[in-house]
């Protein structure tokens, strides 16, 4: 063994344990190093308003991002997520609001405005499932049919026009407060902490894993493969539908050409920064939260330091190279 061998083998364990260490932690590394440069550097950056801010902008990110998260986890993707957004927004107000059909009772009404549109996208959702798993169509061409159509559809539903309006018993999902946490937050952490759940410890959870690591492998051991993608497909419908009555809920107002517009670019950008392989096989919920902070963050921090929007979107592009870059390599190591 020569003296350069010698040397290179504990370059090499540094190098690999680096590697390692960013590919578990970098998401969370990243996270403190953004809130300690705002606290240098970014006026009020630690007044409550600021959290708010913060935390009620990300919440539909993380939403729609843990519904991705076990959709990329199975080997799928889902470029649908956008568009059952603005399906799911356009349909509640019309609901609450008489102009598809009277419904006489308000509480009625409203509690099908929650239902109704979940129910909708969460069948759109089975049948990205349906393309996927009866007629093996590759998931980024399946799910790219609801992409383009699904928003058409939510044109078509509302003609066009933009719905404005006031109802403070649906807009509660949006603004109003549980024991203090606004309703949105609340309802991020419940989905984040059930999908973790979910995850580690049941047996749904491991066959998600198990598909998504070797699919061959999971149909000979016995995994319903086609019920495990589909009910993943399905999840992520859902949970676009709930972030899509977030939105408007908040906006007042249901856009068919704007709500959901991008969200299904941040949701992979935070599955991807959290460190869940795009590839399948592993499903990092924790990290996927921590991603869509850090994507938000980085917005923010761009803007209150009077760098454009635009910039955001390169930052964000970045983010991606070397997020899936450190796994690639992490992984060959």
């Amino acid at each position: 063994m020569t003296i350069s061998d010698t040397t290179a083998k504990p370059q090499l364990q540094t190098r690999t344990t680096s590697l390692l260490i960013l590919s578990r932690h970098g998401t969370l590394l990243a996270f403190l190093a953004l809130i300690i440069f705002n606290i240098a550097v970014t006026p009020n950056f630690l007044s409550w308003q600021t959290l708010n801010v913060n935390l009620t902008q990300v919440a539909t990110i993380v939403i729609v991002a843990t519904g991705m998260t076990l959709v990329i986890a199975t080997g799928g993707i889902d470029l649908s997520v956008g568009s059952l957004m603005a399906i799911s927004g356009a349909i509640a107000p019309m609901l609450f609001m008489g102009t598809l059909f009277p419904i006489e009772s308000m509480a009625l009404a409203i509690g099908l405005a929650f239902i109704v549109p979940i129910l909708i996208v969460m069948a759109f959702g089975w049948f990205n499932g349906f393309l996927v798993t009866r007629f093996s169509i590759q998931p980024i061409v399946a799910t790219l049919v609801l992409f383009i159509a699904g928003r058409g559809m939510a044109q078509v539903i509302t003609n066009g026009n933009l719905q404005v309006f006031k109802n403070d018993a649906f807009q509660f999902i949006a603004m109003g407060r549980i024991a203090g946490i606004p309703t949105q937050v609340a309802l991020m952490l419940i989905i984040a902490a059930f999908a973790y759940c979910l995850i580690r410890y049941t047996v749904i959870g491991r066959q998600i894993i198990a598909v998504g690591g070797n699919e061959k492998a999971a149909r000979l051991t016995g995994i319903p493969v086609r019920r495990v993608k589909t009910f993943v497909y399905v999840v992520s419908g859902g949970l676009a539908g709930l972030a899509g009555l977030i939105v408007v809920a908040r906006n007042s107002a249901s856009d068919a050409n704007l709500v959901g517009m991008g969200m299904e670019l941040d949701a992979i950008a935070a599955v991807a920064v959290g460190g869940s392989l795009l590839t399948g096989g592993r499903a990092n919920i924790v990290g996927t939260v921590l991603g869509a902070l850090v994507i938000q963050l980085v917005r923010y921090t761009l803007l209150a330091n009077g760098v454009p929007d635009a910039a955001a979107l390169i930052v964000k592009a970045a983010l991606i190279i070397v997020a899936v870059f450190i796994q690639q390599r992490a992984d060959k190591s």
